[in-house]
């Protein structure tokens, strides 16, 4: 029996992505063509800023070394909601990014601190393929993200670690911060365009990276209750130590037990692990609170 996805996904308010072909080491951020002391100073300010920090490259052939980087932010959380792109010659230009500002959402700040960068109204979609970090993540990711990009030229991305490689293939959805497991090309093409429209998909959903695990895991049961797809039409509004309370743009209200247990018999974190008692998150019957 598989491990439930459900509260599985990265945690992050915003997303930060440059592109660097070439090799990704299992720690891309020092361990590729990027220069490894920028590499270590921007990930862990963005982990400061809670943000997520990564590397992309096109699928397929590249250069190694290009002449300009694609770079995309993302402010995930609903209501401030937005994706931004551009090019910057050298990835060290991104120092003059107001990290802050794409946590807080606040677009205009942001453009404004590397105006290289200009509103995408279109989602684009992230696939794992750090083989270094998972061979799984590489031997499954890869073809999917040839297959789609095809289709859907530029709006999909090689990219390093997403977290939950035993879940490989696994994508991130921008700018929503949505992020699914146990990928296939159907899968990824659903969840594109379902983002054209504005929605989610419910199968092998991960989470919301906007949201705490807990959170996650409370926003998906409440999807799956009332069948919402809709990507900012829920919102986490309160966690304790035992529920958590979700909110619906139509005012309903929801407290939502969470529960910890551990999972048997012990699962591999990644491909090629050993085994270990791996705890996991459970929503219980959620209780409507009414109009609020």
């Amino acid at each position: 029996m598989r491990e439930p996805l459900p509260g599985t996904a990265v945690m992050a308010s915003g997303w930060l992505l440059v592109e660097q072909p070439g090799p990704w080491g299992g720690k891309a951020p020092t361990q590729s063509h990027l220069d490894p002391d920028f590499g270590a100073k921007i990930d862990a300010a963005c982990k400061k800023a809670d943000l997520r920090f990564g590397l992309i490259r096109s699928p397929g052939r590249h250069p190694d070394s290009p002449n300009s980087h694609r770079v995309f932010v993302a402010s995930t959380t609903p209501g401030r909601t937005w994706l931004l792109s551009g090019t910057v010659a050298d990835p060290l230009l991104l120092d003059a990014l107001d990290l802050d500002a794409i946590n807080r959402g606040e677009l205009d700040v942001v453009v404004k601190s590397l105006p290289e960068l200009a509103p995408v109204t279109e989602p684009v979609l992230l696939v794992c393929t750090n083989g270094k970090r998972d061979e799984c993540c590489a031997l499954l990711g890869r073809p999917i993200a040839a297959a789609l990009t095809a289709a859907a030229p530029g709006r999909v991305w090689e990219s390093t670690h997403l977290g939950g490689h035993r879940f490989a293939p696994t994508a991130a959805l921008l700018p929503a911060g949505t992020m699914h497991g146990h990928l296939d090309l159907e899968l990824a093409t659903a969840v594109l365009a379902a983002a054209d429209r504005g929605e989610t998909v419910l199968d092998k959903l991960r989470g919301r990276s906007t949201w705490t695990k807990r959170g996650q895991v409370a926003e998906i049961a409440i999807r799956n209750l009332i069948g919402e797809v809709g990507l900012d039409t829920l919102s986490v509004i309160a966690e304790d130590l035992e529920t958590v309370t979700v909110r619906h743009v139509d005012d309903r209200v929801w407290t939502v037990p969470v529960t910890t247990e551990t999972v048997h018999p012990p699962r591999p974190e990644s491909c090629g692990k050993e085994p270990y008692d791996m705890s996991i998150l459970r929503a219980g019957t959620a209780i409507p609170g009414g109009i609020r």
